[in-house]
């Protein structure tokens, strides 16, 4: 969306962080996004200006990426969750290039951005020696805080919701 937005393709763009879990309540946050522009390196929120677009239409429209999917397809979005999988696989086994990082499902234990311990949580990390650590001391925001604290909410009242489930079964 970025991209399209911008007239590059999807390779000038890079560094965008999904926050979270794979709902409707995932974070897509470009506040350390950079893209390529006339050759140069720029970062995206200063190149787009376009502060509603991207608090607005660009987060809902990530978010029910996936139920769009399927109803555009009438079929499930599993092509979707395969393709993302093998991107994860070729992160983990060629790392990420120096200066970049992807967004992952990792578990949050040790993290710096106020997440709960002990949820599978998308943050962006690098990955060397496919070895997975998190990107460290990105400056986060008033509204990326909230968008960041609803969706580790969700995730807090899945876990415990299974563990109901698991414990009387």
């Amino acid at each position: 969306m970025v991209a399209l937005k911008l007239g590059v393709t999807a390779n000038d763009v890079k560094n965008v962080i999904i926050w979270g879990n794979h709902s409707s309540t995932q974070y897509p946050d470009v506040n350390h996004a950079k893209v390529k522009l006339q050759g140069k390196e720029v970062g995206v929120y200063e190149a787009l200006k376009d502060d509603s677009w991207l608090k607005g239409e660009f987060v809902t429209t990530v978010q029910q990426r996936g139920a769009a999917v399927i109803k555009a397809r009438k079929l499930s979005s599993a092509m979707s969750a395969a393709k993302a999988i093998c991107d994860h696989v070729r992160d983990i086994w060629f790392g990420t290039p120096e200066g970049e990082f992807v967004s992952m499902g990792v578990i949050s234990d040790g993290n710096s951005y106020g997440v709960p311990d002990d949820l599978l949580y998308s943050f962006p990390v690098v990955i060397k020696n496919k070895t997975w650590k998190f990107v460290e001391g990105l400056p986060i925001n008033d509204f990326s805080r909230e968008k960041m604290d609803l969706t580790a909410k969700e995730l807090t009242e899945e876990k415990e919701s299974a563990f109901e489930f698991l414990s009387s079964a």
